[in-house]
């Protein structure tokens, strides 16, 4: 029985051990990826785990904005969101080759708005193809970036780095993060950890340098005739320093910060600000976005080293009782066949009545060469020598 017992529990053990193994090799990996049924949330927030847009608030912020056709400066608070929709029948249909299995289709979208009469000040849109294990662009030829609301050969673009998520299990080292503004990857640099509502969180920080950015001519002949009289033209230039916070098993962000600035330096005349803006993230996103990224830590972590490790344990500790089961089972089997085979067969002890019979009737153990003591009995007084024969008893043997 404790063999059969022991055999059961080494398998089970062996099990364990095979399980463990598949899910740190083959489900964990599945699962550090971009999934192809990703949505976005609905206004109640759903599905589970869908995503939901980032809402940045830049107050006391100087900005351009287009009025009745003529570029105005104005002052106020801007409220900057930006959502981020999969898109599944693109990606089946779009990602072949060498994206097939390996890139997801999502599609972006931007819109800036003052906040005190909800008008828009900017907006923007874009698709790309994102890898699923890194989170990095992928190259793709139906990729765009539209700034300006009217589909044209602008709106090509090349994207590179990361965009809207870091890699699963991000590292503590320097990524290349994708600037809509220049359209192209800048280096963003590790700067320490930090906690964000309870959660601990990598921080990575891209500093632009002032840079002059690509501004079609007809665009740059109207700001100057709006803010440098007797200017013909100009340049437009821009530096922002970015800071995200990203929480690091998931790759999500948590928090992000833009500090930037855009400036107008016409032919002729002073500069014109056209974009002084501190934009962060507002406390409900700041809220949504930890609780999301940790529950996808908390998955990630479930399946890729709690439950693998649960299950070595479990198995290995099934291993060594079954192995011992085993081993004990067939020592007692061993041992009950010796006695069957060859052990004499146990002799019944005497009963209470016989040992007493025997105690009166014998001596000890040598019973048979030493005469019943009751023999040996004299009575009291009598000589303990023997008396001598008589002279009748002699007569009489002669």
């Amino acid at each position: 029985m404790k063999a059969r017992l022991g055999a059961v529990l080494f398998g089970i053990g062996v099990a364990s051990l095979a399980l463990a193994a598949g899910t740190a090799y083959h489900v964990a990996p599945s699962v550090t990826k971009l999934p192809y049924d990703l949505a976005f949330c609905n206004a109640d927030g759903k599905p589970d785990g869908c995503l939901k847009a980032s809402v940045a608030v830049a107050e006391n912020a100087t900005f351009m904005q287009v009025i009745d056709g003529k570029p105005t400066i104005q002052n106020g608070t801007l409220k900057a969101t930006t959502e981020v929709v999969p898109q599944a029948s693109t990606t089946e249909k779009e990602m072949t080759g060498d994206l097939d299995g390996e890139a997801v289709v999502w599609q972006a979208y931007g819109r800036v708005v003052r906040t005190d009469n909800g008008s828009d000040v900017s907006l923007y849109s874009a698709e790309l193809a994102l890898d699923r294990e890194t989170a990095a662009a992928r190259k793709w030829d139906k990729q765009f970036l539209d700034t300006d609301g009217e589909a044209s050969d602008n709106d090509s673009v090349e994207f590179q780095g990361q965009t809207y998520k870091f890699p699963f299990h991000a590292e503590r080292k320097d990524y290349e993060y994708f600037d809509r503004d220049l359209r192209r990857a800048l280096p963003i640099r590790f700067d320490g950890t930090e906690q964000v509502k309870g959660i601990a969180a990598n921080r990575y920080v891209q500093v632009i340098p002032e840079a002059e950015l690509a501004v079609a001519e007809g665009s740059l002949t109207a700001l100057a005739n709006s803010f440098a009289p007797g200017a013909t033209t100009g340049k437009v230039t821009y530096s922002n320093t970015r800071t995200i916070w990203v929480e690091p098993t998931s790759g999500n962000f948590v928090k992000v910060r833009e500090q930037q600035k855009k400036t107008f330096v016409p032919d002729q005349g002073a500069a014109v600000t056209l974009l002084d803006a501190d934009f962060a993230y507002d406390d409900a996103t700041i809220t949504n976005s930890v609780t999301s990224a940790g529950e996808t830590r908390d998955k990630l972590q479930l399946i890729g080293r709690t439950l693998p490790i649960a299950l070595a344990v479990l198995g290995g500790l099934l291993l060594i009782v079954g192995l011992w089961l085993i081993v004990a089972g067939r020592r007692s089997t061993a041992d009950a066949r010796h006695r069957a085979d060859g052990a004499p067969a146990p002799v019944d002890g005497p009963t209470r009545q016989e040992k007493s019979v025997t105690d009166e009737r014998t001596g000890g153990p040598l019973s048979d060469e030493i005469p019943p003591a009751s023999t040996n009995w004299r009575a009291d007084g009598e000589s303990a020598a023997p008396a001598q024969r008589t002279a009748s008893d002699e007569a009489e043997k002669h």
